[in-house]
């Protein structure tokens, strides 16, 4: 950072901070002393013992977010990652030099405090220090204790101080954490393996997405940051890694809004020797995991996500829906009845773009993301869907119109999608072709003759599924924004 721009945020720091911070340094205190802590215990574990340990000497530490008392008393409120809990500095009983230290605190501070675990005159089980250490002085001033951090916008913007400053939100991106956990389990216990994948691709697949572009300096070549890990992680099928799954971080070049963020996790994982129904047993398996390790159980047992004033209820078995009925029930329409479908393509303004199958499809999906899956509210599978604008399925072998493949919803929103994974180089060399060939602006813009190479190679009958991980936690956190879920989601520059 340029010198003159610390110079600039120098002077927005408080004068009582600042000379606070000038006073330790000519006492000879370090106000960030490398030393790390003593041997320290978190406020969760502490109270939780605190009636079998009371009279036991234990050394915490944390930020200060509350101080109460003047003179020879002052109670802190010390917050850590497991909660908050009180240190009582009572002059008799603190070493000297720890007790002058009080002067030069700050909330936000953080401090260590060694002391003796016992009940204050309340009953508030609490520490009473006899030593206390500074381990980093704050120079700017936290949010208000009781208006919080309330703007939207400026919680995402600066989490860093929305997490300490707002009760429930560490705790809401610690179930985040808990959900990947839950899912890195339930695909263990498949004998899945995690594997890793480029971010920089040659070719971007594996989805219809626009993708960022970047360039290499000594390669001299172009690249794109992967829309997807699919057509690496089929790669690994062709090598003889039965099992794998990925949870990856994608960009997607695309608008901003409730529920998109350029960049975002996928779950993707392949399972040699299955196909699209096996691959809904496992997604069905890894959202009631997952809710479990979001605290959606009940009292009774079963498993209810909350989101956006509507209940959804996870037991199992998912309800599947084939492509056609949806369409029939929430568009009025039968899927292959074309001349029906052209005027009511006319009557809501899609067109279709193109000559051939995946431009009418398109379009006809176009009139199923419209009037249908807002009505999707789930738990729900919408299996076969157009083989036409599904290039890396196999076609149902009842019916080659349809693909084996499906969509899972939850709230209206998509959260998942999966195939019987085509593995015919030949067909799948067609397919890539000709998504080129329509030059479709969301369609591969080359062929990736590398993954036709493999393919021929051969690689099993498989299935794999992609998850959108933002997406279910959102759903599963109660959070009405994807980017409530995001710890850092992109935004526009501060013009501050």
């Amino acid at each position: 950072m340029p010198s003159e721009t610390l110079l600039e945020m120098s002077t927005q720091y408080p004068e009582d901070r600042l000379q606070k911070l000038a006073d330790l340094r000519a006492a000879g205190v370090d106000p960030y002393p490398a030393a790390p802590p003593t041997a320290r215990e978190l406020a969760s574990e502490v109270l939780e013992s605190f009636d079998a340990r009371e009279g036991e000497v234990v050394t915490i530490c944390g930020r200060v977010l509350g101080r109460r008392g003047y003179g020879k008393l002052a109670f802190l409120d010390l917050d850590d990652i497991s909660g908050r809990i009180q240190a009582v500095m009572e002059k008799a009983l603190v070493e000297e030099g720890s007790f002058a230290l009080l002067k030069q605190l700050n909330l936000g501070d953080f401090i260590e405090v060694t002391g003796t675990l016992k009940k204050t005159q309340k009953g508030q089980a609490s520490v009473y220090g006899t030593r206390m250490r500074i381990l980093c002085k704050a120079l700017l001033d936290p949010p208000a204790k009781w208006h919080g951090m309330s703007d939207v916008e400026l919680r995402a913007r600066m989490r860093y101080v929305d997490l300490f400053a707002n009760e429930g939100i560490r705790p809401h991106f610690l179930k985040r954490s808990a959900v990947l956990s839950s899912i890195r389990n339930t695909l263990a216990q498949h004998n899945y393996n995690e594997v890793e994948t480029p971010v920089l691709h040659p070719i971007y697949g594996g989805a219809n997405a626009r993708p960022f572009h970047t360039h290499h300096n000594t390669l001299d070549m172009g690249l794109y940051l992967r829309i997807a890990p699919e057509l690496y992680l089929k790669r690994l099928l062709v090598g003889g890694l039965e099992r794998v799954f990925e949870l990856a971080r994608v960009f997607r070049n695309e608008g901003i809004s409730n529920r998109h963020n350029p960049e975002f996790t996928m779950l993707e994982f392949y399972e040699a020797y299955a196909d699209f129904s096996i691959m809904a047993d496992r997604t069905e398996q890894i959202v009631v995991e997952a809710a479990r390790a979001a605290g959606c159980e009940q009292e009774d047992g079963s498993l209810q996500a909350n989101f956006r004033e509507e209940n959804f209820n996870l037991a199992t078995p998912f309800q599947r829906i084939r492509y056609a009925d949806a369409f029939l029930e929430h568009v009025g329409i039968e899927a292959t009845d074309r001349e029906a479908l052209v005027e009511r393509l006319k009557t809501e303004g899609i067109e279709v773009t193109g000559e051939g199958d995946y431009f009418w499809w398109k379009a006809v999906n176009n009139l199923f993301e419209r009037f249908a899956e807002p009505q999707l509210r789930g738990p729900v599978f919408v299996t076969h869907y157009p083989a036409a604008i599904c290039p890396l399925a196999k076609p149902s072998a009842e019916d080659p119109t349809w693909a084996e493949r499906f969509e899972f919803f939850l709230g209206g929103m998509e959260l998942a999608n999966a195939f019987s994974e085509l593995n015919d180089p030949e067909q799948q060399l067609e397919n890539f072709e000709r998504q080129v060939q329509d030059s479709d602006e969301e369609a591969p813009n080359a062929v990736d003759y590398d993954y036709v190479r493999a393919l021929a190679y051969g690689m099993p009958p498989a299935g794999g599924c992609g998850i959108g991980i933002d997406r279910l936690v959102m759903i599963l956190l109660g959070s009405d924004s994807i980017r409530d879920v995001l710890l850092f989601p992109l935004m526009r520059p501060d013009e501050d």
